[in-house]
């Protein structure tokens, strides 16, 4: 049984499209074009690619915590409505 996890996924394919640059003092920069926004900054690669990452992840709960409309990403949407059912009815 395959087990999908769309928050997994979808940071792992926001990251695949991820764009890092080394700058002229050799630090990094990376940012992920459909994720307005989100940019991070790093002496070496390794911590540019994990500042990216906390930062996306960050920027993905702000959004649905204030409703803001994500991309879709790899035809992963994360703005799907989700209708909970009251607790006087359990």
């Amino acid at each position: 049984m395959l087990v999908r996890y769309a928050l997994s996924d979808y940071i792992r394919e926001a990251i695949a499209t991820s764009e890092i640059e080394q700058l002229e003092d050799g630090s990094y920069v990376g940012k992920i074009p459909k994720c307005q926004g989100v940019i991070a900054f790093g002496e070496t690669l390794s911590d540019c690619k994990t500042e990216l990452r906390s930062t996306l992840e960050d920027w993905i709960l702000v959004g649905l915590k204030l409703g803001h409309t994500l991309p879709i990403i790899a035809e992963i949407n994360l703005n799907q409505e989700w209708i909970g059912e009251s607790l006087d009815t359990l």
